[in-house]
């Protein structure tokens, strides 16, 4: 990571941490087959070491940061391999503080006894399962020390989190790049005939032949009718003939996700009916991502993307009265992009430059197994939107003859 990037990341949380706060975020547990870090762990430390833990708490206007890592136990290392060292933590994160796990309570108890509020992530509560990593550690400190308060971190570091700095948006760019490449080759593979998790498989290959081992989200790869369904995602069914089939997927690149749609005809080129609604929505999403600029919120392009796909709607004679658009447009036009798909917000959603958002205007005809999305990753800037993933192919005339080339070939 940059120089200095990480020291003004926390350096910035200092400026909104009040004297007397402390704030605790652990990292991801190592349980999974490829390993993916908690973002704000990651956000503000750079460290894919799993289990450890990051303590900072203000007092006197003066902030002190402590790290907490695994300790190697030689005997585990000709299984496990080593963990990471303490030099190895401080170059990457460049923390000077950095402790071993069995020594966070000593540490966390001196921090506690000077401060009277703690900031956690709050992870939602679900009744019938048990308490999260999170959860429980609230618990004991609250029993321990009855007087300090819990708070949500999301107050503290979602602001930060969404305006991207100039490393963030790089990292976003590799990851839409990925995740071209993907589309890339489904575009010239997919078949009729093939299985949808093929086609998954062809965009995953990519990806890890990229050096990308993890998806930012479940995948949807969705042939003719499975298409209307939003979220999609059993990506088993055949391809068939004369169908659209609808992308939506994104390659996770240092903890950053695209997050891209595309919709392209299985055939050689579209139907007449299936290119006049494609063509409706393609520019009802080219006239919203112009209108991206700061100072707007989603809802605005939201109102907007209605009002369009009304008139749209109107003109392919799917609707007799404009309250009948949700019949056919069941989502929202955009959200922010960053670590999360989904990513964080707080407050209100007035667009700033360093946003990412998406926008994704979609189609959903039923009757017609028809179901068009198509989907862009905006960087919002001093003079309005940036489309990071602008290279990947979505006009009528580019695919059409990328298919046609592709289904050409023997």
């Amino acid at each position: 990571m940059k120089d200095k990037i990480l020291e003004t990341r926390r350096e910035k949380l200092s400026s909104v941490l009040e004297n007397g706060c402390m704030l605790v975020v652990f990292a991801a547990k190592d349980d999974s087959f490829s390993f993916v870090q908690n973002n704000n762990f990651y956000y503000l430390t750079g460290l894919n070491t799993p289990e450890a833990i990051l303590l900072m708490s203000k007092t006197k206007g003066i902030l002190n940061t402590n790290l907490f890592i695994e300790r190697t136990i030689p005997e585990r290392i000709v299984w496990d391999g080593a963990k990471m060292s303490k030099e190895e933590a401080q170059e990457i994160s460049k923390i000077d503080g950095v402790f071993y796990l069995d020594e966070f309570e000593r540490v966390l108890a001196s921090q506690l006894s000077i401060s009277h509020r703690l900031f956690l992530e709050m992870d939602a509560v679900k009744l019938y399962e048990p308490p999260t990593k999170n959860q429980f550690f609230a618990e004991q400190i609250i029993k321990k020390n009855p007087s300090i308060t819990i708070d949500n971190l999301a107050k503290l570091i979602n602001p930060l989190r969404m305006k991207k700095d100039e490393w963030e948006v790089e990292q976003l760019k590799r990851a839409i790049e990925v995740t071209g490449l993907g589309i890339d080759n489904a575009y010239q593979n997919a078949r009729a005939g093939m299985f949808e998790y093929q086609v998954e498989a062809l965009i995953y290959n990519e990806m890890l032949m990229n050096g990308v081992r993890n998806w930012g989200f479940k995948p949807i790869v969705a042939g003719g009718k499975n298409a209307v369904t939003l979220h999609y995602g059993e990506n088993n069914q055949k391809l068939q003939a004369n169908k659209l089939l609808l992308l939506d997927v994104g390659a996770l690149y240092n903890n950053y996700s695209a997050d891209i749609s595309r919709t392209f005809p299985i055939a050689k080129s579209f139907t007449k009916r299936q290119k006049e609604v494609y063509e409706e929505v393609l520019q009802v999403q080219k006239t919203i991502i112009n209108t991206v600029e700061p100072g707007i919120t989603l809802k605005d392009l939201n109102q907007k993307t209605v009002e369009l796909l009304t008139e749209a709607l109107f003109r392919l004679k799917l609707i007799k009265d404009k309250s009948e658009v949700r019949n056919y447009y069941m989502h929202g036009v955009s959200h922010f992009l960053g670590m999360d798909t989904h990513d964080v917000f707080w407050g209100d959603t007035i667009l700033e430059p360093g946003n990412v958002i998406t926008v994704e205007p979609g189609l959903y005809i039923e009757k017609e197994e028809i179901g068009i999305r198509i989907e862009d990753d905006i960087l919002v800037t001093e003079n309005g939107g940036e489309n990071l993933s602008i290279g990947i192919p979505k006009e009528v005339e580019e695919l059409e003859e990328i298919r046609r080339k592709a289904l050409e070939k023997k």
